[in-house]
């Protein structure tokens, strides 16, 4: 347990913010507690004997002289079995516990352990007396849930010989289950491990990011993919989708664990992720979603400053599971939010804002955000990774502004949702002229290995022929469509076959709500391969009218709807089919 002492006692309330006279034995980004109730905080800054403290709970009714508690520890995550499948508040208290204390409604001042200390965990060691053991090695696994083998590793500070170790059996998390003796130091370990928040894991080595993130959804995976251990920024409006894109990847993409930091959105969407989440099945195991996922819920109608730490909390978590080996997704929604926790802050403590309120030191708290992404050599020597995949709010739908603006410095990859798109119920609203990856290079190995050397030309052809698209399309609203040459009509043609058919995606229908990878390359091939038997047509003097009246072009809209994934045999007959497509004008 912690020991507390007297660092100093209230002088002023501010909202989150608490200031203290005393200090003396205050630390920068040390916990702390105010008050008889002793509620969580932060100190976030030390001056001329005065502490700040960014409190993580309602400071009603807390007045001048309160006590001010020093833990002389930063804020720090439990982590251990145990998290997958549970739900925390953004300082990692688990929120069904809290719930059964307090009811309803979050009661002030609650400390209750993020991880359950008394339940016993199946351990079974992977070393034995003698072995050396360098920092981060794996010395036991725990089965946390069906999907999910949890990784007993040594914390990344400690090595050292095995001197002891327990049997096969049950054991809380608490309990030691290795000692280890490091020159005439000796090491008791147990499952459980701390780590402060704001300070990155560490690892052996970044490695290239070379494998895409799949997501089954077919304007990601095949216009704009994000590698595994990438960032990307998913800006939009409010009602364009947002939380949508972040739902379906979270459903769909093949990472090993899904952590998912709801950061100051309304608690009804919340809702609506837990009790989706509930209900859905892992597609590749058939098991509960919930098996492989962490939840961090801290919306609107909690504490402001919490908020801002919910973020970091996430990560935390998603960087211990990164080091067993696994590749994280995690789903940051929104980035605004906790943006705007910081500009709270920040005006609190009468710092000097920059654009639009927000602190100058917006852009380095976001870089390091993201930074905190990649694929890494592990302590152990395996392989793991992070995506972060955040999105961002900008009022009104202004990318100009700063959270957008700056995220879109830190990440390769940008998904800009469009509301015409989203009002016209075309989802994922996914922009294809103003969204981009950077990525495209790094995993073009990848699609060329397992599925088809041409995926990256066949791509960038169909965004050339997009690009062509937007700009008949402003001829077209001068002049009117008659002006434009078959040949160029046959471009209108095909990109709304492309968008109608192959963008746009239904969460709703079994077959089209999840697309694999073979199966995209074959419905580009088939699109393209009409596209050329179109123009080829239309140069010998068939009609546009005749083409797109054609049983082949209504056969290639509904391949969405008919092929399922497992059905690759009758989608290569159907592209075999629009190679042979052949329409002859008729003698004059």
């Amino acid at each position: 347990m912690t020991m507390l002492k007297i660092i100093g006692c209230v002088s002023r309330v501010a909202g989150p913010l608490v200031e203290a006279e005393g200090g003396q034995d205050a630390h920068m980004r040390e916990m702390a507690e105010v008050g008889d109730e002793h509620l969580v905080g932060e100190v976030v800054r030390l001056q001329a004997g005065k502490i700040s403290i960014q409190v993580y709970e309602d400071t009603t009714s807390l007045k001048p002289g309160a006590p001010v508690y020093g833990s002389g520890l930063p804020l720090a995550v439990d982590l251990g079995p145990g998290l997958i499948g549970t739900i925390f508040d953004g300082i990692q208290r688990p929120l069904d516990v809290l719930r059964s204390v307090s009811g309803d409604f979050v009661g002030r001042g609650l400390s209750v352990p993020a991880l359950d200390r008394k339940k016993k965990w199946h351990f079974k060691p992977l070393v034995k007396v003698g072995d050396h053991l360098q920092a981060g090695a794996v010395i036991g696994t725990v089965q946390e849930t069906s999907l999910v083998e949890h990784r007993v590793m040594l914390p990344p500070q400690m090595q050292g010989k095995v001197i002891a170790v327990v049997a096969e059996n049950d054991w809380t998390i608490e309990e030691d289950v290795v000692v280890i003796a490091d020159g005439d130091k000796e090491h008791r370990v147990a499952m459980l491990q701390r780590w402060p928040v704001r300070q990155p894991r560490p690892y052996l080595s970044r490695e290239s990011l070379d494998e895409p993130l799949i997501t089954g959804q077919r304007v990601i995976d095949a216009l704009f993919p994000v590698a595994k251990g990438g960032s990307v920024a998913v800006p939009g409006g409010f009602g364009t989708g947002k939380t949508v894109v972040q739902h379906q990847i979270a459903k769909w993409c093949d990472a090993d664990i899904i952590l998912f930091i709801g950061c100051g959105e309304r608690g009804n969407e919340m809702t609506d992720v837990l009790l989706n989440f509930s209900r859905l099945i892992d597609a590749r195991s058939g098991k509960p979603l919930l098996e492989r996922t962490v939840f961090v819920a801290n919306t609107s109608n909690m504490p402001v400053a919490a908020r801002e730490a919910s973020i970091y909390t996430g990560i935390t978590m998603a960087e211990y599971y990164r080091d067993m080996g696994y590749n994280v997704a995690v789903m940051a929604d929104s980035t605004s939010r906790w943006a705007e926790a910081l500009r709270e802050l920040s005006g609190r403590m009468e710092e000097l804002p920059a654009d639009e309120g927000f602190p100058a030191y917006l852009p380095i708290r976001l870089a390091e955000f993201y930074e905190r992404a990649g694929v890494v050599t592990t302590l152990s020597g395996g392989r793991g990774s992070v995506t972060i995949i955040g999105s961002v709010s900008p009022p009104g739908g202004d990318f100009s502004e700063p959270v957008t603006q700056h995220s879109q410095r830190y990440v390769r990859c940008f998904w800009s949702l469009d509301r015409d798109l989203a009002n016209a119920r075309h989802y994922p609203s996914i922009s294809w002229t103003d969204s981009y990856s950077e990525y495209l290079h790094d995993v073009e190995p990848w699609w060329a290995k397992n599925f088809d050397p041409a995926w990256l030309a066949m791509r960038n052809r169909i965004i050339e022929l997009l690009q062509k698209e937007t700009r008949l399309l402003q001829v077209v609203k001068l002049v009117g469509p008659d002006v434009l040459p078959d040949s160029q009509k046959m471009i209108l043609e095909t990109c709304g076959i492309f968008k109608n058919g192959f963008l746009q995606q239904s969460a709703f229908d079994a077959v089209d709500m999840y697309t694999l990878p073979a199966k995209q390359v074959r419905m580009l091939k088939v699109i393209l391969a009409f596209h050329d038997k179109g123009l080829e047509a239309i140069r010998s003097g068939v009609t546009l009218e005749e083409v797109r009246t054609s049983a082949l072009r209504t056969a290639i809209l509904k391949m969405r709807f008919v092929y399922r994934n497992e059905d690759i045999e009758q989608l290569d007959t159907l592209l075999k089919v629009t190679e042979g497509f052949s329409l002859k004008a008729e003698a004059v």
